[in-house]
């Protein structure tokens, strides 16, 4: 591993195709554990309530508890990357995940299993932002696509098919629902292993100073608004003291984290990059993809499930469009930008994907023919796959190498805020339109609208014929407001990335001339004399860092034989070097 220290740029040789792809292997694997534990009990969670005796609140928060400690330490751990070894913080994000894992596993109540999703989240959240972080480190903006494209495969496939894998697990009788955590365990140790063996990063050597107040804040103020949305409309109304304190409080928090940002040495969130607009509509338009990406995969599994009466598995086999889509699009897209070095047309074309996805997803039925939602849920997946990794990258190329942890970071909080608070919004919309057309529909066969139930999830093996398949009609038409209610937010993503200025990639992983402040212009020529050095400064001396971390330019070094006056003597300097060309010239005529 090579160390550099503060005060000049890292020096290591560039990686290899082949020691890029080894790397990336150990990342991907990290990646792929951290965001199945976020998908793979969506299909488990019944059995495992059941198992637990736990209640309603309990489903919201075994999900909740995890989205919340992942949302509230992703830009902390992406502010770590900038201050120490990048290689360490995912190996020990990675140990966090599996101690995470194991006590889940090991859970014999619903407190237990909470405080270790919690413990999970926090993992999470350092492999979701350092895998972004350590890619930028290794590879430059252009051919960065190229590998981006396979981490958006991976995110896409370990998102929509953790469902799949809970319901597999979950159906198997001889492992059980605890094997929904002990099954990424075995990975993250492959990860573990492969990335000691494999990823070699310089670090920077530097004083490191956490912004503690800041950490704080911005975790109080995510966890009550997190709080706030996940428990109001089930356990509180929305219009409440409970809100009147939570809502204002999460806002005081937010203000107070602004203030001490403003003021902090080295801040989690450094608020000047909002400055740059590329920054700011890529998170503006991260927060809003959060939401469609994690309302599919969460609301899609509920649908098949309750709506089309189908098993754990089969229902994650039905998403397969979507995954295909996402794998293709994020892959393929990845290898075109890395070709042309162009890349906003895929963010354009695939925020309208999403938009127009969820739009037609908005007419799903319980009965809607299984090829139309095929079609719907591949045009969703394949506008995922042309801006979830793809927003990240414009991003990482527009900010200084110093800034590249804590701006990709917050992409990654954005993007896991927009989901939390997606899915529990989403969710509350959907227990009201599954209560309202529940209510119409026994009423419309003669039932007391009390047999609509206290608002758990209906097992449909134990219900008269009538009452299912009004039960199953309700679910298919409250699950098709849900989506169409997502397409707004798609739309605001769709209008954010249509005002990124695009800004070709570049083919350094350092920074570029551009993003560095012009050098000091240079002296005249100075004639031969003895012993002088070439008044030209090296091109290399433009792109070495950031300004404080550049070498001075040449024209301010001392040369050999030529004395270098004071401000107040520079005119008497410039005469003597007007009357030296004078003079060579003379002698060679």
């Amino acid at each position: 591993m090579t160390t550099a220290t503060a005060g000049a740029p890292p020096t290591a040789e560039p990686m290899s195709h082949r020691q890029i792809l080894e790397a990336l292997t150990g990342l991907l694997l990290g990646m792929f554990v951290a965001i199945l534990s976020s998908t793979i009990v969506t299909n488990a969670l019944p059995t495992i309530l059941t198992d637990l005796h736990g209640g309603e609140s309990a489903y919201t928060w075994v999900v909740t508890s995890t989205l919340l400690a992942t949302t509230a330490t992703t830009p902390i751990w992406g502010k770590l990357a900038d201050l120490t070894s990048k290689k360490m913080l995912v190996q020990i994000a990675l140990v966090i995940y599996v101690a995470g894992s194991a006590v889940a596993g090991l859970s014999q109540n619903i407190g237990e299993l909470i405080a270790a999703r919690t413990i999970q989240g926090v993992g999470v959240g350092g492999l979701t932002a350092l895998a972004q972080v350590i890619m930028a480190a290794m590879i430059s903006p252009r051919e960065r696509g190229r590998y981006s494209g396979y981490l958006g495969a991976v995110f896409a496939v370990a998102t929509v098919s953790g469902p799949l894998i809970g319901g597999v697990i979950v159906d198997t009788d001889w492992l059980g629902w605890r094997w929904c955590f002990y099954v990424g365990v075995p990975i993250a140790a492959l990860a573990l292993f492969v990335l000691q063996k494999t990823l070699h990063l310089p670090v920077i050597k530097r004083r490191v100073r956490i912004d503690y107040l800041g950490a704080t804040l911005v975790t109080a103020a995510v966890s009550l608004l997190l709080i706030w949305v996940s428990l109001a409309g089930s356990q509180f109304d929305w219009v409440s003291w409970q809100s009147a304190v939570m809502v204002p409080g999460a806002l005081v928090l937010g203000a107070l984290f602004v203030w001490a940002e403003s003021r902090a040495a080295e801040p989690i969130i450094p608020l000047g990059l909002f400055r740059n607009r590329t920054v700011l509509l890529a998170t503006v338009a991260s927060l809003f993809v959060g939401v469609g990406l994690f309302g599919a995969s969460v609301f899609l599994s509920q649908y098949f499930q309750i709506a089309r009466g189908e098993s754990p598995t089969a229902s994650g086999l039905l998403t397969l469009p979507m995954i295909g889509g996402l794998f293709l699009s994020s892959t393929i897209s990845g290898r075109i930008i890395t070709a042309t070095g162009r890349w906003k047309r895929f963010l354009v074309a695939g925020a309208f994907l999403i938009t127009v996805g969820f739009a037609l997803l908005g007419t799903a039925r319980a009965d809607t023919p299984y090829w139309h939602l095929a079609i719907f849920m591949a045009v969703i997946g394949t506008g995922l796959g042309m801006t979830m990794q793809n927003l990240v990258l414009a991003v990482q190329n527009t900010v200084k190498t110093s800034e590249l942890g804590t701006s990709s970071s917050t992409v990654a909080f954005f993007r896991s805020l927009g989901g939390a608070v997606g899915v529990s919004a989403l969710g509350a919309v959907l227990g009201h339109r599954v209560t309202d057309y529940l209510e119409s529909g026994l009423r419309a066969i003669g039932v007391d609208a009390a047999a609509s139930g206290d608002g758990s999830l209906p097992d449909l093996s134990t219900l008269p014929a009538p009452i299912r398949s009004v039960v199953m009609d309700s679910y298919g038409h409250a699950a098709g407001d849900v989506f169409l209610v997502a397409a707004p937010f798609a739309l605001l993503a769709f209008l954010a990335v249509l005002f990124i200025r695009e800004v070709a990639l570049r083919s350094s992983i350092g920074d570029t001339p551009a993003a560095s402040p012009a050098p000091a212009p240079a002296e005249a020529p100075v004639p031969a004399l003895v012993g002088a050095e070439p008044a030209s400064e090296p091109a290399s001396h433009l792109a070495t860092g950031d300004p404080e971390e550049r070498p001075a330019p040449v024209s301010t070094l001392p040369r050999r034989g030529v004395r270098h006056p004071g401000r107040h003597e520079a005119g008497r300097h410039e005469a003597t070097r007007r009357g030296a060309r004078r003079k060579a010239e003379h002698e060679l005529q």
